[in-house]
């Protein structure tokens, strides 16, 4: 889980970066994105916390394969959405703030 974990953070942070660049983000937006990923830091780490305690649960192999699925489509969704939220924000500071 943790090599998904790190790729995900990687490309959420690249995301945010490229898309506020792109925008003609400005120092509010970018303190923005240091907010977002320190969020998204803290899920994560509550996400492999998660596996940690699974690890030693009783749940068949089967089981387990299929939460592990259903996390990291989560994981990738909210990962790749979550950049891409950055569009709107920008687009209505740009629109309030010029």
């Amino acid at each position: 889980m943790s090599t998904h974990l790190a790729a995900a953070l990687v490309i959420f942070c690249l995301m945010q970066i490229f898309i506020v660049a792109k925008m003609g983000g400005s120092l509010v937006l970018h303190l923005g994105i240091i907010v977002a990923i320190g969020a998204f830091a803290i899920f994560a780490r509550g996400l492999e916390r998660r596996w940690e305690v699974l690890d030693f649960s009783a749940l068949s192999r089967s089981s387990l394969n299929i939460r592990f699925r259903r996390d990291v489509a989560q994981l990738w969704l909210v990962s790749i959405a979550s950049g891409l939220l950055w569009i709107p924000i920008a687009i209505i500071f740009r629109f309030l703030f010029g």
